[in-house]
């Protein structure tokens, strides 16, 4: 489960000596506990925005006027909340500030969501519907297939749209393997994939690929940033 570490440090404390953060940002990175993590600008760096009656309010400065404030943020993978809780004690900082540690809302997985974004390039694809295909991707999507670059939601569309003129029927997808590896913003996956369809001059399409796909998170849901395919060179046993 992931949580969300928030490092609380206090304008008051003395920090002189502190324990440096490398090492605990080092032992836990090796052991994929820490997934990514960063030092935020001082308070007064902050602006606080309210919208109210549809007027946006603006104030310099943090959302609460306090000694103690947000420093930076850590995301932890744990198995339980007692784990994030020794990680957190660890920092360094806890000895002159505060953890906050808050379990991130529950909700259908990433890699979830990443093979629903598969399932749907194999519908649109069956249904030979471009719309769908390009909705896939990201609007600055970059696609490698044989050798030729495919940059941007035009070029792809134009790609897509090539390949379904050289076809009659449904395109055929079948995804034999699929292995997906999420972080918070990116993802990658590697999956061997087989087309198939009747070529418009009435001979079989039949490729097996290998296809190396980079993923974005856009916030409500994953889009494909990056794809390589190419021809696999022998068939699983």
């Amino acid at each position: 489960m992931k949580y969300m570490l928030l490092v609380c440090g206090d304008d008051t404390a003395d920090a002189s000596g502190m324990n440096p953060v490398e090492p605990w940002v080092e032992d836990l990175g090796d052991r994929r506990v820490r997934l990514h993590g960063h030092r935020l600008a001082l308070p007064h760096r902050a602006v606080t925005v309210r919208v109210r009656d549809g007027e946006v309010l603006r104030s310099d400065g943090p959302f609460a006027e306090t000694k103690e404030y947000v420093a930076g943020f850590d995301i932890l993978e744990c198995d339980s909340m007692e784990e994030a809780i020794e990680a957190a004690a660890r920092h360094p900082v806890a000895a002159i500030g505060a953890m906050e540690v808050r379990p991130f809302w529950e909700d259908e997985g990433d890699e979830a969501r990443l093979r629903a974004l598969d399932t749907e390039l194999t519908s649109a694809a069956r249904e030979r519907d471009v719309d769908r295909m390009t909705a896939c991707y990201a609007p600055d999507a970059a696609a490698f297939v044989d050798g030729r670059e495919h940059r941007g939601a035009d070029a792809l569309r134009k790609s897509m749209e090539e390949l379904l003129a050289g076809v009659t029927g449904p395109v055929t997808r079948e995804v034999l393997d699929f292995r997906v590896h999420v972080d918070e913003s990116v993802a990658f996956g590697h999956a061997l994939v087989r087309l198939r369809a009747t070529r418009t001059d009435g001979t079989r399409l039949d490729d097996l690929t290998r296809v190396t796909t980079g993923y974005r998170n856009a916030g409500l849901r994953w889009l494909i940033a990056h794809e390589h395919v190419s021809l696999a060179t022998e068939e699983r046993s």
